[in-house]
């Protein structure tokens, strides 16, 4: 009877507040860490309450574990069919398999990969399913963390904690053992007991190490949570881009993990004790075998980030763990490319299009990055290039191959492509002659490349590259006042063509354009805004590669005078 007393107080205050909350306007940011603080603190609080029965079977608490699993399966593995998923799901599984050997239980265990980078978590359902967010995966380094992981997850379940938890939400929801596979499945992501939790990492610890991993994983684990929490703490403000906005997700799901676990020093410490008391001997951990999945996905975020240097060590390291990775040799060259390293940047595109020959897009940044690195070989080799494919040639590699040629002295045959492509059917050509008139402007033939650009952006009005291209070749030629209006195109304003674009090169046509202008102050606007939208400008060997001696010339200017106006506001300060 007494417990009932204990659900009806809850229940009534549970009332009173959402009355309340209904009332009274709050204005508070949405969090995802506030549906882990309902919870956790919802189911703590009720298992503390004496709620008396009598455990359920095996069979039953497989049976549950599996509808629950049913249920959720979809929204947990709707990508299951890539290459990515179907290969860390494996990996969990073999790793898993390794423990569950020894767990007292002898349970159908299962182990799922939730593929969402802000899913810093692991959790288990009755009767042996546990999930991996790829958040938590990311932290690890070692294949002796995920055995603690694991272990500790494993121990939920053979300790009876999950089992308990349903028949806690089948008591007090008073619905039939059936009806349990309704159990949302925040109640078993939310936290346990103290008690519980610290019994999950000492039994889930002393697991791993009987199957040959070395406790330092579990304490490496803690410490990674710790540091990223205190990371959390430290990053209170307001997120200033959308790549921080995300960030930020994943650090409130966090926050909501420290929550409904014991704090991390405390973990540490138990297990500390326990490699004391046991005589646990220390050795080498293992590499976490998939680690280069998550890697590759660092790699990008820094990329979105702006922060090449991260982006392209951490792409290195993953295509040194796991060459056969396209999108990681995209990254890797896009990283090395921005920082003015243009031979090694060709040479990871060259890894790239040996995977993916035919990705237009990749073909012509090898092209543009074998220029950069040396003007009279890059022809040559990308001809070699072109002779080591097997099939049918990518469509751009022609006109690549006559712009390369173009460069090292043959302007001949560019001017042949020319005429040919202005009498070709094919409907592609004036994309190609597009291609052919940059070449132009990088072989420094102004006049050539303004007469093929003035042509082929009437023939491709929204395309918004050879736009900004054109914009370029009009400031050689001194139409300063057209390349500004090039650059400030309504139709490709209206449309929202120009998100498409990096608005860096954007802003600093238009930065060249005025300075040239000797409109100074909104010249220096849109330099600021360059750089910030796209740090390359601020690299000089990047921009005199790139560009014409007059943009290179132009942008040292406009920093140079940026940096004597910084310096004289200074001054007067004093």
């Amino acid at each position: 009877m007494k417990h009932w007393i204990w659900l009806t107080g809850i229940v009534g205050l549970s009332a009173a507040a959402i009355v309340t909350s209904e009332r009274r306007k709050v204005d508070g940011p949405a969090s995802p860490a506030a549906v882990l603080y309902l919870v956790a603190d919802t189911e703590q609080e009720l298992a503390r309450m004496p709620v008396n029965f009598t455990r359920m079977s095996d069979d039953e608490e497989i049976q549950i574990g599996d509808e629950i699993a049913r249920m959720y399966g979809a929204s947990f593995s709707e990508n299951n069919k890539k290459e990515e998923i179907v290969t860390v799901e494996k990996y969990l599984n073999q790793v898993g398999g390794i423990l569950t050997a020894r767990a007292h239980r002898r349970l159908p265990y299962r182990f799922h990969y939730i593929a969402n980078e802000y899913m810093i978590n692991a959790f288990a359902l009755p009767g042996g399913h546990v999930y991996v967010g790829a958040g938590l995966l990311g932290l690890m380094d070692s294949e002796d963390e995920l055995a603690a992981v694991l272990g500790h997850e494993i121990e939920h379940v053979d300790h009876y904690h999950c089992a308990d938890r349903a028949q806690l939400e089948q008591a007090l929801r008073r619905i039939p053992l059936g009806g349990l596979v309704a159990i949302p499945v925040f109640v078993f992501q939310a936290g346990y007991s103290k008690d519980q939790e610290l019994e999950a990492d000492r039994e889930g610890t002393r697991l791993a190490v009987q199957a040959g991993y070395s406790a330092n994983g579990a304490i490496r684990m803690f410490e990674a949570f710790d540091r990223m929490y205190q990371r959390y703490r430290m990053q209170r403000v307001r997120a200033s881009s959308p790549q921080e906005e995300l960030s930020d997700v994943s650090m409130q799901t966090l926050e909501g993990y420290f929550r409904s676990h014991p704090l991390p020093e405390e973990r540490i410490a138990q297990v500390q004790k326990m490699i004391a008391s046991e005589n646990w001997p220390a050795h080498a951990e293992r590499d976490l075998a998939v680690a280069y999945i998550f890697w590759t996905q660092r790699a990008q975020s820094a990329m979105n980030a702006k922060n090449y240097s991260e982006a392209e060590h951490l792409a290195s390291q993953s295509v040194k763990m796991h060459g056969d990775q396209p999108e990681a040799w995209d990254v890797l060259a896009r990283a090395q490319f921005a920082q003015a390293k243009f031979g090694n940047a060709a040479t990871s595109y060259r890894q790239f299009l040996e995977k993916d020959p035919k990705k237009l897009p990749v073909v012509e940044a090898y092209a543009l990055a074998l220029a950069a690195a040396n003007r009279q070989s890059g022809a040559s080799e990308f001809r070699h290039w072109l002779e080591s494919l097997r099939g049918e040639q990518p469509r751009n590699a022609e006109v690549e191959h006559v712009g390369l040629s173009l460069l090292a002295g043959d302007a001949t045959r560019a001017h042949k492509f020319e005429e040919n492509l202005r009498t070709s059917d094919d409907q592609r050509a004036p994309d190609y002659l597009g291609m052919l008139g940059w070449w132009y402007y990088l072989a420094g033939d102004y006049e050539r490349a303004a007469h093929v650009f003035d042509e082929v952006v009437q023939q491709r009005p929204g395309d918004v590259k050879l736009w900004l291209r054109r914009a370029w070749v009009e400031i050689e030629v001194k139409r300063f006042s057209d390349a500004i209006q090039t650059v400030n195109n309504g139709e490709l304003e209206n449309t929202g063509m120009y998100r498409e674009h990096p608005e860096g090169e954007r802003a600093m046509a238009q930065a060249v354009a005025l300075w040239q202008a000797q409109d100074t102050d909104p010249a220096l606007g849109n330099f600021d805004r360059a750089v910030a939208g796209q740090p390359e400008w601020g690299n000089a060997d990047w921009v005199r590669t790139l560009y014409s001696p007059r943009v290179a010339e132009s942008v040292q200017q406009m920093k140079a005078e940026r940096e004597r106006r910084k310096k004289d506001r200074l001054a007067e300060k004093r």
